[in-house]
């Protein structure tokens, strides 16, 4: 049996203090970024990713105004990839444009 001042992993400690922030598991955040491609599909994640998850809350950034419209008729099969191949529940998704890298976007 483990005494209370007995070291533990750095991982382990790391996701006690996610949860006692009420943020998402290191597994969620990693399945969401590490496999989006695989659960979006090359089309979506050239103009889509992700850029945060919170209480079930997917922020992400699209590089066109159109594909904000995109994501919205997207948003049961991105939500439900995302379930099946990275285990990740999301009940909702919030779109900004990323007007830096806009297609319109002068630079």
């Amino acid at each position: 049996m483990s005494e209370p001042d007995d070291p533990i992993p750095i991982s382990a400690a790391l996701d006690g203090v996610v949860r006692s922030l009420r943020g998402p598991s290191r597994a969620a955040v990693g399945g969401v970024f590490g496999r989006w491609t695989e659960a979006v599909g090359e089309q979506v994640a050239e103009h889509v990713r992700p850029v945060k998850l919170d209480e079930r809350i997917l922020v992400v950034e699209v590089d066109d105004p159109a594909w904000a419209t995109q994501v919205k008729f997207l948003t049961t099969m991105i939500t439900g990839r995302l379930q099946e191949v990275a285990g990740v529940e999301v009940d909702r998704i919030d779109v900004r444009v990323d007007r830096r890298n806009s297609r319109g976007a002068k630079g």
